[in-house]
């Protein structure tokens, strides 16, 4: 049993919420291989796993968004290959991180065939083990609401530590790494689709996918609607 494994099951079962009592195993590679839309609806209910030394933190993933290539003008690999997103083109199962606004950064995973370019943002998280450590992480109090540690891209990433400078090209599908993906054999019940939020361009695209009924979602799925709206955006990948 790797290492790491064996930690899992000392150091977070039983702590904060209950786990499985089987071992978790990151996702293999394969898994990544689809399309953005098919690999990001198929990450939700599966485990966010941050190992910081001997401690484990951990979240189940209830909302996601899909990004494509060359077609989606949302995406960061629209204009092409640079020295920034060059994750985006594989492997697949690698972490991506950027940085927006000059104080949050936000975790995507790589996906499709190697040389082609699309990504998975990780929107939000249920925590499921050391949200102690997370809310510190956050600088809030121990018994701080859960929904303020790892309900947005931002915030999830504040609570376990993530940054581009460590994390980014990260193996997700490797046991050993400080960042990994893993199914604990939750079953979901329900998918919801939208747009994705807070981009201008593509934005009637269903491309968000969310556990639903989570309240750990970050906003409540509605129905799609024309890109030409102009209903004014805060956030987009393109930035």
């Amino acid at each position: 049993m790797p290492k790491c494994l064996a930690s899992w099951r000392v150091n977070i079962f039983g702590e904060d919420r209950s786990l499985p009592s089987f071992d978790v195993i990151p996702l293999a590679r394969e898994f990544y291989l689809e399309r953005p839309d098919a690999v990001a609806a198929r990450l939700l209910g599966k485990l966010l796993i941050r190992r910081l030394g001997e401690q484990f933190l951990a979240g189940r993933i209830v909302e996601v968004e899909a990004y494509f290539g060359i077609d989606d003008p949302a995406a960061h690999a629209f204009a092409g290959r640079t020295e920034r997103n060059a994750v985006l083109y594989g492997p697949p199962g690698h972490a991506y991180v950027y940085f927006i606004y000059g104080m949050h950064y936000c975790l995507n995973v790589s996906c499709e065939p190697d040389g082609e370019a699309g990504c998975v943002l990780i929107r939000a998280l249920e925590p499921v083990s050391g949200l102690t450590q997370m809310a510190s992480l956050r600088n809030l109090p121990p018994d701080a609401d859960p929904r303020l540690l790892t309900t947005g891209p931002g915030r999830l990433c504040q609570s376990l530590n993530i940054t581009r400078a460590e994390h980014n090209g990260l193996d997700l599908t490797n046991a050993e790494s400080p960042l990994y993906i893993a199914p604990d054999g939750f079953e979901v019940v329900e998918i919801a689709m939208s747009p994705r939020i807070g981009i201008r361009k593509a934005a009637d695209r269903p491309l968000r996918f969310s556990l639903g009924g989570n309240r750990f979602v970050t906003r409540a799925p509605l129905p799609a609607k024309p890109s030409s709206s102009g209903r004014k955006q805060q956030h987009e990948q393109t930035k």
